[in-house]
């Protein structure tokens, strides 16, 4: 474990009466007194829509100084405050702090890339912040292009690194590609937290994989998930899956 800087979540204090963040079950889960360690520099939030993998990473990376919407603790920009405020209740403990970081959300990447161009609109004696990312507009790539473009030039080693659902800008091709990517980075002293649906990426090797539930959240085999599990019986036999579906 070379690159772990967050170690452990665990709430703090009570959440407002009437909250909609009592409803959910990872968060529900905390109340009861527990706390979320990472025992691994790679850590997947894994489980079904609603379970809370994302609010929970969304105040995980609020509460560690990132922009709710995404990019670097340097980056302010704001379209619109959604994020929830479970972070005002989330207590954060750290080995020690990185020294390279990014929140990159697959929902506010547009954002993200256009508060990017409109910096490099205002003048300024440093060089264009686009370099950093590779040097060309984020905007005038593919989604997928530009998602790992980001990964690819902006993450340099020695961070923590937050993602949210990467696999929504990605083909199976560069899903593989960002895998390599997530482990080379590993290797270089770095930590990630990834909520993320993808097989491929739960793949990871050396990482933990966390199963969100209605009963809290756990410790898993990927190939246990029912993610996993759905789409390796729909790879090996589409034809009965949609059958069985569609007479259903």
């Amino acid at each position: 474990m070379n690159g772990k800087y967050v170690e452990e979540v665990r709430l703090e204090g009570e959440l407002p009466r009437g909250s909609y963040l009592r409803e959910i079950p990872a968060v529900q889960w905390l109340t009861k007194g527990n706390s979320l360690r990472f025992s691994k520099d790679i850590t997947i939030f894994a489980g079904e829509n609603g379970s809370g993998k994302s609010t929970l990473l969304e105040a995980i990376a609020v509460s560690c100084g990132f922009n709710p919407e995404g990019g670097t603790k340097n980056f302010q920009f704001s379209t619109r405050a959604t994020h929830s405020p479970l972070c005002d209740r989330l207590a954060v403990a750290k080995t020690r702090h990185e020294r390279d970081g990014f929140f990159l959300r697959a929902e506010g990447f547009y954002n993200l890339a256009t508060n990017i161009e409109e910096l490099d609109e205002l003048p300024a004696a440093a060089p264009p912040i686009s370099q950093s990312y590779g040097g060309k507009s984020l905007h005038a790539q593919s989604h997928g292009e530009s998602f790992l473009a980001v990964v690819q030039n902006r993450f340099g080693g020695n961070g923590l690194y937050i993602l949210d659902e990467p696999e929504a800008a990605l083909s199976p091709m560069r899903l593989l590609t960002l895998l390599c990517e997530i482990d080379a980075l590993r290797k270089r002293n770095s930590q990630f937290l990834i909520a993320t649906h993808s097989p491929i990426l739960m793949a990871i090797p050396d990482a933990e994989v966390l199963w969100f539930s209605g009963n809290g959240i756990e410790p898993t085999d990927y190939r246990e998930t029912e993610h996993f599990r759905v789409t390796k019986a729909f790879l090996d036999d589409p034809q009965r899956m949609l059958r069985v579906m569609l007479e259903e």
